[in-house]
């Protein structure tokens, strides 16, 4: 059954998926070796780098990103924001369930009767008279179109539609719970239709297992139109799409464990801190497969099992774990 009541509860996750022999997040300002904390030699993997997984698997299952291409074309925002509003200009059918009964149909439908083509009616919108129209449009554009930013946010700064939307769902940058090991790199070679090479290096870890910490948060998600649908969507698409759209590189990268604590009303984010830090690690000297790193879930499970329940900080515990035997 469908829910698209705008969420009504804060949250924080874990996230935890591991790589073998592969690169999770190359850095462009280190010949895009695995991004690393040399003092500590653990492997990071930044947010935008997660975020981009789960956009390319939303497309991927039908559903529209305004992060994205059109086409095959890398697009501007601007040029993103022309290209969706001409679609919707294109089908009248569709006009009719984007504004339904709210009164800005008919502006819009003016604007429409005077200006006959698509590009001149974009620029119409952008006038500065327009601009509560403009305002609407964009809402909608979020609410209905695009749910990456319904999730993440953006920043809009395309003349009328200049807006900046914080996402109800963030996360911070992800780190190994152990030492990382790089391979040692090779040179690759590889070949283009007339027969050239090009050449370049293969940087890869052996193994990594890496944390994530992240919220969810109900008044932010007013702004964007965040749904109990959209969260449900989000829960499976950051276990899902680590995998699922693997590249030569990100080959061999899995979820392990995601753990959402949902709160009771009252409680905000964070009222546990970082939840990595209800985890803890026993590593083997050299680590090069999942039970090297010897994890260990108990401090965290108490937790959970001591403080949900009425009157109590957590209304519902989201549980998914391959990582070890342990259960809620």
């Amino acid at each position: 059954m469908e829910n698209n009541n705008i969420i009504n509860e804060n949250s924080d996750f874990l996230f935890i998926y591991d790589a073998t022999l592969s690169n999770p997040n190359g850095d462009p300002d280190q010949e895009n070796k695995p991004r690393m904390d040399y003092d500590t030699d653990t492997n990071l993997v930044t947010d935008t780098r997660v975020k981009r997984s789960i956009r390319d698997y939303l497309k991927a299952t039908g559903n529209e990103i305004f992060v994205d291409m059109e086409g095959d074309t890398k697009v501007s925002p601007d040029s993103k924001l022309k290209a969706v509003i001409n679609r919707i200009l294109a089908d009248e059918s569709q006009i009719d369930t984007f504004f339904g009964e709210n009164s800005h149909k008919v502006s819009f439908l003016k604007i429409m009767k005077e200006k006959k083509e698509t590009e001149p009616i974009f620029k119409a919108l952008q006038d500065k008279k327009n601009l509560e129209l403009n305002s609407f449009i964009l809402e909608q554009l979020v609410k209905q179109k695009f749910i990456d930013i319904r999730m993440f946010g953006s920043a809009f700064a395309i003349g009328g539609f200049s807006k900046a939307y914080t996402g109800p769902i963030q996360l911070n940058w992800g780190y190994s719970l152990h030492k990382v090991d790089l391979v040692d790199s090779n040179t690759i070679v590889t070949t283009m239709n007339d027969d050239s090479s090009t050449f370049g290096k293969d940087y890869r870890v052996h193994y990594s297992m890496l944390a994530f910490n992240g919220t969810i948060n109900k008044h932010v998600a007013k702004s964007t139109g965040l749904t109990v649908d959209d969260r449900t969507t989000f829960r499976k698409m950051i276990w899902e799409s680590i995998s699922a759209m693997p590249t030569r590189s990100k080959l061999n990268q899995y979820a392990k464990l995601y753990v959402e604590i949902v709160y009771n009303d009252g409680f905000s984010n964070g009222h546990f801190g970082d939840l990595r830090n209800l985890i803890s690690a026993n590593p083997s000297e050299n680590v090069r497969k999942i039970q090297d790193v010897n994890v260990d879930l108990n401090k965290l499970i108490k937790l959970l099992q001591d403080n949900k329940g009425e009157g109590k900080a957590i209304k519902d515990v989201i549980f998914k774990n391959q990582l070890t035997d342990d259960k809620i």
